[in-house]
């Protein structure tokens, strides 16, 4: 039983060195950094600071990965957590989403973050700067919904979006 212990112990060790080498996917495709929230909706500094500090890891091309993301079968999970995560909102090809999706982002953000879904408590335990207080809840839920009152309702143009012809 005790030979059966070491096989079993080294074998298990001979697998996790191998699975080291089954790297995730980091790359960023080449995007239009003018495009980004942030850079197209500079307007409130602070809640555009909160955005990138609790959303951004994840709902981004500037993911910061964590030592433990260099280690597998963790990094399968955060490499799969970040690629949902930008499936359902890519910050940083904010330009590229139609108005309607723009403010349907918007209004799905709020609810999260009103309902304490977002940031994901998961991720905040180990990344104790995307905690949000009721303050910086506050504070990023009134910077999004500022925003969603500039984008154009039933794909209609707001007047200072329109160029003047004289």
């Amino acid at each position: 039983m005790k030979k059966f212990f070491k096989w079993l112990f080294i074998g298990l060790l001979v697998a996790f060195v191998v699975i080291q080498f089954i790297r995730i996917d980091k790359s960023v495709p080449e995007y239009d950094k003018q495009g980004d929230f942030v850079a197209v909706n500079s307007s409130d500094p602070e809640g555009a600071a909160l955005l990138k500090s609790a959303c951004y890891d994840c709902h981004s091309y500037e993911s910061k990965y964590p030592w433990y993301a260099e280690i597998a079968p963790v990094s399968w999970w955060v490499g799969h957590h970040i690629e949902e995560g930008r499936e359902h909102v890519n910050f940083s090809l904010w330009a590229t989403y139609s108005a309607e999706d723009k403010a349907e982002i918007i209004e799905e953000s709020v609810e999260e973050i009103e309902e304490g879904k977002m940031p994901d408590p998961n991720y905040v335990k180990m990344h104790a700067e995307a905690e949000m207080t009721e303050a910086n809840k506050t504070v990023l839920i009134n910077y999004l919904q500022s925003l969603s009152g500039q984008l154009p309702v039933n794909g209609e143009s707001h007047p200072e979006d329109e160029e003047d012809d004289d």
